[in-house]
């Protein structure tokens, strides 16, 4: 038998199967104006409805100096460097690896920096001078990295080995600069080229083919050491 529960004043019995009923009927009854509200409310008003008509982007002017020449450019102010030098200047040479800026394909020296392209935008870089793997050497006129990169085999596949030349070049400007690196053990002396310090400068470029002892020793030669 259902218990019996006594109002406050003593007037009023209901069961407890009575009480369950009626708090049910009045959360429905509290429920339904809501949603037929909801679905009474026109489309063309919801917060979230979409039109056919998408946004234009949104372009912007950029000139760069690029491997020695004058580039104006017209882009969606969301376009990487690297996009903007693959897709609108067609200089492939600079690899999109991880587009995540953590393999290094997409290297590039900025102002004299190095650079993943991946991670930054062209509207960035007004009036910047880039040089990218074509802008170093040519077939006929290799560069000094390049030469020795061929001499050493350092590459396999050769994917990663543009990016992985332009920051060799960087490195060794970086060391003539006294930059110091992690590994530099006194900060108050200029580094020296030690394979240590080549190495912990070139962690940020990665060979999946595994080159790096030649890649070191053709860093090594370039920088006026027997390898």
């Amino acid at each position: 038998m259902d218990d019996h529960i006594e109002s406050p004043t003593g007037d009023v019995k209901l069961t407890r199967r009575d009480l369950l009923i009626a708090g049910a009927v009045s959360a429905t009854v509290a429920a339904v104006p809501a949603v037929a509200g909801g679905q009474a409310q026109p489309a063309d008003t919801r917060s979230d409805a979409r039109t056919d008509t998408p946004t234009p982007p949104v372009t912007t002017e950029v000139a760069l100096t690029v491997n020695g020449q004058q580039r104006q450019l017209k882009v969606d102010t969301r376009t990487t460097l690297l996009d903007a030098l693959r897709e609108h200047l067609h200089l492939t040479g600079t690899k999109k690896g991880c587009d995540q800026g953590q393999c290094g394909a997409c290297t590039v020296i900025v102002d004299g920096r190095r650079i993943n392209s991946c991670l930054t935008l062209a509207v960035m870089h007004q009036g910047a001078q880039v040089t990218t793997i074509e802008g170093l050497g040519t077939p006929a006129k290799l560069h000094p990295m390049q030469a020795a990169f061929v001499k050493h085999d350092g590459y396999q596949c050769g994917y990663c080995t543009p990016g992985q030349i332009c920051s060799a070049v960087s490195v060794l400007d970086e060391i003539r600069q006294g930059l110091p690196s992690h590994v530099t053990d006194d900060l108050a002396r200029a580094p020296q080229l030690t394979e240590a310090e080549i190495r912990e400068r070139m962690s940020g470029n990665i060979c999946r083919c595994g080159a790096y002892s030649n890649i070191v020793d053709a860093i090594v030669e370039v920088a006026g050491r027997k390898a």
